[in-house]
């Protein structure tokens, strides 16, 4: 008699997005069922001008359309859309090796986690698959990431993340395109949800298939996202260094003007006194509207929170009669 599987226990989903992928999807499809046989695959065709929707469907997903373009807008449907214990995102390009997903799904249950990053390794079987570039502008981005907010992330940008539902129901999913990824990052580091990595093989798209990235334009997105992201998540650090910025450049401009005066009793520039004292009113007001937005923010979060500890953890999910 064959041991009864661990997992029988928990709705997974997978969800995948999806743009122009009729070629890939069949792929991404059927390695799901050889892995997850009992999982619900969700595929959302995000306005797709190819055959991408009755390929899915006709391979037994379900298929959502999503009029919005961009990742973030799907990223948004599918959580709200889809219920489940167990979420698996994954990119409909066939680029990531779901063997292993399994062992994702066994790392965020045995350790009660909340999100599980597939961090992709090239598979050295095309030098173009994972350009060096890229590599480059992953470890820059991700290491501005953990600088900001901390965290141990060595790919923010992976495509393949496997979710608890508790993660997923108090995501506000704001970002719209590509960009969604250091969202979701983010997300869990601010509320300090327990996370883990899981080398992952990644590898060419088939045949025939393209890149939708734009590796500049992308980049700068996700650069916008990361300082949109600190001032939301961390006001009073960025308006206190702002602030910082205008007090030294107040006092090095009134420095003079005070030799000066203490020389001669007068203020021969009275417009660089100003600009100086201008200066530094602007850095109290700067440091004063990073403390009100930080009370803010703090009160974003609590709710945030509060809503994260009203879903119960994966491991409930496996005691559900």
């Amino acid at each position: 008699m064959s041991a009864p599987d661990p997992l029988a226990a928990l709705r997974i989903a997978a969800v995948i997005p999806c743009y122009n992928e009729a070629l890939a999807i069949p792929q991404v499809i059927a390695e799901f069922r050889a892995a997850l046989p009992q999982a619900e695959i969700h595929v959302f065709d995000n306005a797709s001008t190819d055959d991408t929707a009755a390929v899915a469907r006709a391979h037994g997903a379900q298929v959502t359309h999503v009029a919005l373009r961009g990742k973030g807008n799907v990223v948004r449907r599918m959580f709200a859309d889809v219920e489940a214990d167990v979420y698996v995102m994954v990119d409909g390009d066939a680029t990531y090796d779901l063997s292993t997903v399994r062992e994702l799904i066994a790392d965020l249950v045995e350790g009660n986690l909340d999100m599980v990053v597939g961090a992709r390794v090239d598979d050295r079987q095309d030098a173009q698959t994972y350009r060096l570039g890229h590599r480059f502008g992953n470890r820059l981005l991700t290491g501005a990431v953990a600088h900001l907010f901390g965290g141990h992330f060595t790919d923010m940008l992976s495509g393949l993340r496997v979710f608890s539902r508790r993660y997923v129901k108090s995501f506000p999913a704001l970002a719209k395109g590509f960009e969604i990824e250091t969202e979701l990052t983010v997300h869990a580091l601010e509320l300090r949800m327990p996370h883990a990595e899981r080398p992952t093989l990644y590898r060419s798209r088939p045949e025939g298939s393209h890149s939708k990235l734009s590796t500049y334009r992308d980049g700068w997105r996700i650069l916008v996202m990361i300082l949109r992201l600190y001032v939301n998540e961390r006001p009073l650090g960025f308006f206190s260094a702002i602030g910082g910025l205008l007090a030294f450049g107040a006092i090095v401009l009134a420095i003079p003007l005070f030799i000066t005066f203490l020389e001669t009793g007068l203020v021969p520039r009275l417009p660089t006194a100003v600009l100086a004292t201008g200066m530094m009113l602007a850095a109290m007001l700067s440091a004063a509207c990073g403390a009100v937005l930080r009370t803010v923010t703090l009160g974003r979060r609590e709710v945030k929170r509060l809503r994260y500890l009203a879903t119960p953890g994966v491991r409930n999910a496996l005691r559900r009669p």
